[in-house]
């Protein structure tokens, strides 16, 4: 299964942004998009932003990433 995720861009240095995704700090590749910017909300797939992404669905999208997160160790779901 393969799972993209979206994260806000923080810093931006040549074709590598950092991004942040649920608390945590990474890189991505943002060569395959055009005009990312600071601020922006990418989805992240294998460490490449793959899609712009408005930042109201990006936020849902976290929330319930966050929320599956807990089910799982609160009620050890499997």
């Amino acid at each position: 299964m393969c799972l993209a995720v979206p994260g806000k861009v923080i810093t931006i240095t040549g074709d590598i942004a950092t991004v942040e995704m649920l608390g945590n700090i990474t890189t991505a590749d943002v060569s395959l998009l055009e005009d990312v910017r600071v601020g922006d909300y990418v989805m992240v797939h294998v460490g490449f932003a793959i899609q712009k992404y408005d930042e109201a669905e990006a936020k849902i999208t976290l929330e319930l990433l966050k929320d599956l997160a807990e089910a799982v160790e609160n009620d050890g779901i499997r």
